[in-house]
């Protein structure tokens, strides 16, 4: 577990994967930050309540870094990936290790179940589980148990983190996708199974969520620049939409009927944002469009604008 800044989430994420019914020895490294909460008290105060709780260091505070040194500080041969703002489904583990067996797959995943609390939250989750949203990957919208790109989290083999050299530090965000990547080019099966749920709780301002996809995009770019093989529809359809909705706004004032692009980009996230969360309380589905864009555009800008790093 990489943590930073998770002193309201992390008893509750440590619990759930303590409260787990796997057959077997669990461990919990949890590598921690340098925030500024009071998180590292309450790992310290968990280790000193449960024996199978070990506290890393990471002076970075990146989560690949942390990762890697989670990672090290372990012993077993299957590595569960965890969040501080996580909580694994009942019998998540002793389920994972199982399709492990039965698949031979390098590493498996299931669902992130996004659930929010207020109206906001509650917005993005519905967003995120929607191809509306976020886009067609399993681990959000769901689908049958089979071969993907990538899972939410995911549970390893251990061999194979070791084979492919761990999490690449490079990568501030984007990393298990890119990780997930390097394992099926060395010829491991990543496998996605619905019956693995992850809740999730999304970013619950404007800013943070804003500021969540314009990273995301701009490290998704960083992906492609690493792995140019990976471009694919999907992930340049949100740029896309920026350079047009630009276009139409600029080009209008020098040609009006320029303006059906922009306008009609609104009509469509008003009536696709109603339809989605036509399930849920008024609060939620008037925040719903904005939502919407928010996402798309910010993760376009994003991409667009890229990042410095280099490799």
């Amino acid at each position: 577990m990489p943590i930073l800044n998770e002193e309201h989430h992390l008893a509750a994420a440590v619990g759930s994967v303590l409260a787990q019914d796997y057959p077997g020895p669990v461990e919990v490294a949890i590598a921690i930050g340098p925030g500024t909460d009071r998180t590292h008290e309450v790992a310290e105060a968990l280790a000193a309540a449960d024996d199978r709780v070990l506290v890393v260091e990471n002076p970075t505070g990146r989560t690949p870094d942390g990762l890697n040194a989670a990672i090290a500080a372990s012993t077993h041969d299957i590595v569960v990936r965890m969040d501080g703002h996580g909580a694994l489904s009942e019998g998540y583990i002793r389920r994972a290790a199982e399709i492990l067996q039965e698949t031979g797959a390098a590493n498996v995943g299931g669902l992130m179940l996004a659930e929010g609390l207020g109206d906001l939250q509650q917005a993005v989750a519905v967003a995120m589980r929607s191809p509306l949203g976020i886009g067609a990957a399993k681990f959000h919208t769901g689908g049958a148990a089979g071969p993907a790109e990538t899972v939410y989290l995911g549970v390893f083999r251990r061999e194979w983190l070791d084979r492919v050299g761990g999490y690449d530090p490079s990568f501030s965000r984007a990393q298990d996708w890119e990780l997930n990547h390097r394992i099926r080019e060395a010829g491991g099966l990543v496998w996605f199974d619905p019956s693995l749920t992850v809740t999730y709780r999304p970013r619950s301002t404007w800013r943070d969520l804003a500021r969540q996809f314009y990273t995301t995009g701009q490290w998704r770019r960083q992906v492609m620049r690493r792995h140019p093989e990976t471009a694919s529809a999907r992930y340049l359809a949100p740029p896309a939409a920026v350079l047009v909705l630009a276009a139409g706004i600029v080009g209008g004032f020098l040609w009006r009927p320029l303006w059906t692009l922009p306008s009609g980009y609104a009509v469509a996230v008003v009536v696709g944002g109603l339809w989605i969360a036509r399930a849920e309380r008024p609060g939620v589905m008037t925040r719903m469009p904005a939502v919407l864009a928010t996402m798309h555009l910010t993760w376009g800008a994003g991409f667009l604008r890229g990042t410095n790093a280099r490799g």
